[in-house]
């Protein structure tokens, strides 16, 4: 309010003529800009004191990244270093960082618009990024240096994934096609169309040998990667009639589960491209959709929606075994390395870990202030990461709610 205050002096005093101030009514000469602002109303203020402390104890992320200057989007976790972290967001950058090493990060140079989405190769040597303009890039994932750029779709990117076991790259565009390169020899391979719609979300299946995407135009496609053909296309009843949000693919290669708009999911048979299960819970769009380990004794699933819910589904018999009840919408779901737990991130700004054979939430971590946009989860399972609409990346320790357990 001071500063409202001052500029509203100022514009008096250019109107008025003017104005007149006591030696007291000069507070403190400060740098709007500058980073001692926040000190400057400590000194003034006791209150604000107060909110501080309790800012601080709401707070259980062990790191935060804050060198994105807007909202994040993108996130993705090394499969090799358990420290090493890439976010991408609207202000279109992407950084390389590490957890517990504030003193480290790597700007990914490159993109003129918003970084939508990053992926670290299968062997943890390369990270690619998406951007809202078109792009895919390229980069060492040790040092941030860039390698190549991928170019061709007309429009943003929306998702880009790698080949389980090859350097080779596929990202689905909002022109309606998706494209996949050789990272390696930076070479175009195939592009793929037959959407006529964003495709909104895909990948290979775990034995990379077919390709499954879904779009705004309420279709599933399962595709040759290597002639481009459409194997199976899936669209009408008993399919979504929205379009898809998001899709995961079983560990075996034999099943897609995806998530709409209109609140359905189903889960369709690779092989046949016939639904097999229809998962009807909840109410609103569904935001991501995640198969469990293979190691789970009984096969289930989660699904996360704007209706505040994420539901833990008992595959055997396609009927929700836990309705799990969050503050606001679920936006993000992931499985915690092989175990009975999973992880939530949620539009009220916080993480929450739930087991999925009691449908209890075992901990919850404060500290966003805004929506949680994506969660990762380090390849040790020692680490949650999460980012936000409010310009963060936070880190939190699992041990928190290991700990809790014993």
């Amino acid at each position: 309010m001071r500063n409202t205050e001052m500029n509203n002096a100022a514009m008096e005093e250019e109107d008025e003529g003017d104005v007149f101030l006591g030696e007291s009514d000069v507070l403190h000469e400060i740098d709007v800009d500058g980073e001692d602002l926040p000190d400057a109303y400590d000194e003034d203020d006791n209150d604000n004191d107060n909110d501080d402390e309790v800012f601080d104890e709401n707070d259980d992320s062990i790191h935060t990244f804050t060198g994105h200057k807007g909202e994040l989007y993108a996130l993705a976790c090394s499969p090799l270093d358990p420290t090493l972290v890439a976010t991408g967001g609207g202000d279109d950058k992407a950084f390389l960082w590490k957890i517990g090493n504030g003193d480290w990060a790597a700007e990914l140079l490159g993109h003129k618009d918003s970084v939508s989405s990053l992926a670290f190769s299968y062997d943890g040597q390369l990270v690619a990024s998406g951007g809202l303009d078109g792009v895919v890039q390229i980069f060492d994932a040790s040092s941030g240096t860039l390698k190549c750029v991928l170019d061709g779709p007309g429009s943003g990117i929306e998702w880009v994934k790698w080949h389980p076991r090859g350097h080779i790259v596929l990202a689905g565009s909002e022109d309606c096609s998706m494209w996949m390169w050789n990272a390696d020899k930076e070479a175009y391979l195939n592009m793929f169309s037959g959407h006529n719609q964003s495709v909104t979300c895909g990948d290979f299946t775990p034995d990379g040998k077919l390709i499954c995407t879904g779009s705004d135009d309420a279709s599933l496609i399962v595709w040759n990667p290597k002639t481009c053909e459409s194997i199976h296309v899936v669209k009408g009843h008993p399919y979504h009639t929205e379009g898809l949000i998001c899709l995961d693919i079983n560990s075996n290669s034999s099943l897609a589960i995806s998530g709409s708009k209109d609140g359905s999911v189903h889960i369709v048979n690779i092989v046949t491209g016939k639904v097999v299960s229809s998962l009807t819970s909840h109410t609103e769009s569904v935001e991501c959709v995640k198969f469990s380990p293979s190691s789970a004794t009984i096969p289930m699933a989660a699904t996360g929606g704007m209706d505040k819910k994420l539901i833990i589904w008992d595959l055997q018999y396609s009927t929700p075994r836990f309705i799990c009840e969050h503050a606001e919408g679920v936006t993000c779901v992931t499985w915690i390395g092989t175990s009975k737990y999973l992880a939530t991130g949620c539009a009220d700004g916080t993480v929450s870990v739930w087991d999925s054979l009691l449908g209890n939430c075992v901990h919850t971590y404060h500290g966003h202030q805004d929506a949680v946009q994506a969660i990762s989860v380090s390849t040790n399972t020692d680490f949650i990461v999460s980012v936000s609409v409010d310009n963060t990346a936070r880190v939190y320790d699992t041990s928190e709610y290991q700990n809790k357990m014993e």
